[in-house]
């Protein structure tokens, strides 16, 4: 029986509206001017994604005559202990200064001193972090997307990607508020949805407390996998070192102005160019609490520091502090680890991708925190926000729309209708996510071994089949979470998988084995790739070289 649903046509179909879903937009309706876009963001694309409001630095940037892509991959790899295809890191650094005049003349505000911006050392080699200054980033950009005639759907979230002889056509979504499907037929689409920043249990209890975006768990992430993609970097396991029970930025807004850093012993760490892997190996050894001091600075500085950080970066940081009474003239500021999450722009986790942005699926490209553009920060998503819109303008350009799979969209709206039928089931979906992302964080943050990610495979194949027996879900807005969860307990699956292949430690701390504590190099230093297998519990597990300037992976 032909099942009804309305059906929407466009040429670029962008899966979230953050940072890089945004900038896509704009890229696409710049270059592409009669080309339809379509964006579909989860929340509401005014104040959606990891930058949700401002930002104080455009984190890499290759200014000519004071840094070169050449140098940042040099030390990007070292950062990524040598893990890191350096065709793609390179494309982006190539890119970071145009796009930053772009940025420029749109109005972004990067401060000058003397004529000159201000560039800060934050990577292993070279000044690349340049400051800005713009508490209304993210509004800047989405209302310029619009602008130009980027469509947008709010409180969307795409559960399926349509495929038609192999390649990607579109996408199954659902209104999180109303819960009624939608088909879109697409010619090109570019996933832009996140990491999975929902992901372990943070110890402040709140389930929406998490350092990055709560919107982002996995979307972008599981709606590749499924479709065919290449995934990688899943057993890099963040865990960041930032301001305690808020989860809030803080380290290189103060540190860089001069900030004290000690450890529980009253030692300075700042002196030693202190990093977030640094902080919380030194946590994990009894070292810590660390916390950050300013009241040795001039008022001025400490004045600057509060103006970032309560406007540009997050409001609610003074609420916080005025709550704690944490007075940043006399007292101090104390650290602590976050929960485990995984993120292709702060870390390495993600879907794979050349450096024209496209994954090894047709009609697919990925940017942002669900590409793996390894530790790409915002200048990734930009660049490769750009990069894919590019790209997928040009092949939308050169196809037309095919039929819609109705097999494959009568296969969502089934699921749709099975979980609406669990409404007497006895488990609130709440206390569920709860349950399973405490256990992600038994389990799956580090320090690691074989059992605990046998303990961890053990639970997520079970979360599986509770969520769809046990779980209630009684109106929409439980049956959006429950695709939600879905996405989370996958990633913690492949994540266990991933951390469980790769026998030895690398990425200290983030990723500690105690069984395999020495890196190995020789049998290690590659991708664990993940593709998707036959069933549920299937996943196809391979080793690719990285790929490097003058050679492609292998397996």
């Amino acid at each position: 029986m032909k099942r009804d649903y309305p059906v929407i046509d466009t040429d670029i179909l962008i899966v979230g509206g953050g940072s890089a879903g945004a900038m896509s937009a704009i890229r696409a309706k710049t270059l592409y001017p009669d080309q339809d876009v379509l964006i579909l963001e989860k929340g509401d694309i005014k104040y959606s994604g990891c930058i949700a409001r401002g930002m104080d630095a455009l984190n890499i940037v290759a200014i000519p005559g004071i840094s070169s892509p050449e140098e940042y991959v040099e030390g990007n790899g070292l950062a990524c202990d040598g893990v890191m295809d350096e065709p793609v890191n390179y494309r982006m650094a190539e890119r970071s200064y145009d796009v930053m005049q772009r940025l420029v003349d749109w109005g972004v505000c990067f401060p000058k001193y003397d004529g000159e911006y201000e560039v800060l050392q934050v990577h292993p080699k070279g000044r690349f972090c340049v400051t800005m200054k713009e508490p209304e980033l993210k509004t800047m950009l989405a209302e310029k997307a619009q602008k130009l005639g980027a469509k947008v759907l709010n409180r969307t979230m795409a559960v399926q990607l349509l495929k038609h002889d192999g390649e990607v056509c579109g996408a199954v979504a659902l209104n999180v508020r109303t819960g009624a499907p939608l088909v879109i037929r697409a010619k090109s689409v570019i996933l832009s949805a996140g990491g999975t920043a929902r992901f372990g249990l943070p110890d402040n209890g709140h389930l929406y407390g998490v350092y990055d975006f709560p919107g982002n768990t996995g979307d972008g992430y599981m709606l590749a996998y499924r479709a065919g993609a290449e995934m990688s970097g899943f057993e890099y396991t963040l865990v960041y070192y930032i301001t305690k029970d808020i989860n809030a930025p803080l380290l290189y807004i103060t540190l860089t102005r001069g900030a004290h850093l000690l450890n529980a012993f009253n030692e300075r760490r700042d002196k030693d160019h202190p990093s977030i892997k640094s902080m919380f190996a030194e946590h994990l050894e009894n070292q810590g609490p660390l916390r950050i001091k300013l009241n040795h600075l001039p008022e001025e500085k400490i004045k600057e520091i509060e103006d970032l950080l309560f406007t540009t970066e997050r409001p609610a940081c003074q609420r916080f502090h005025e709550g704690r009474n944490n007075d940043f003239r006399t007292g101090e500021i104390e650290l602590w680890p976050t929960e485990v999450f995984l993120c292709g722009g702060h870390g390495l986790t993600g879907v794979r991708i050349n450096e024209e942005g496209e994954t090894n699926v047709p009609g697919l490209y990925a940017a942002g925190d669900t590409s793996l553009c390894a530790r790409g920060h915002l200048s990734g998503a930009f660049v490769y926000g750009e990069i894919c819109a590019e790209n997928a303008g040009k092949r939308a350009a050169a196809l037309p729309h095919v039929p819609v799979d109705e097999s494959a969209v009568n296969a969502v709206l089934d699921k749709i209708d099975r979980r609406l039928a669990q409404s007497g089931n006895e488990i609130d979906v709440d206390e569920f996510e709860y349950k399973v992302r405490r256990i992600i964080g038994d389990y799956l943050k580090p320090p690691k071994n074989a059992y605990k990610l046998d303990r961890a495979i053990w639970w997520m194949r079970r979360f599986r089949k509770e969520l769809d027996t046990l779980v209630r879900i009684e109106d929409a807005h439980d049956l959006f979470k429950t695709f939600e969860l879905e996405n989370i307990i996958e990633c913690g699956y492949l994540s266990a998988i991933a951390s469980k292949e790769r026998k030895e430690t690398r990425w200290y701390p983030w990723h500690y084995r105690t069984d395999f504590p020495e890196k190995n190099d020789a049998e290690w230093k590659k991708h664990i790739v993940l593709t998707k297998g036959d069933g549920p519990d299937d996943v196809c597990i391979t080793h690719k070289d990285v790929i490097t300037m003058t050679k492609g992976g292998e397996n």
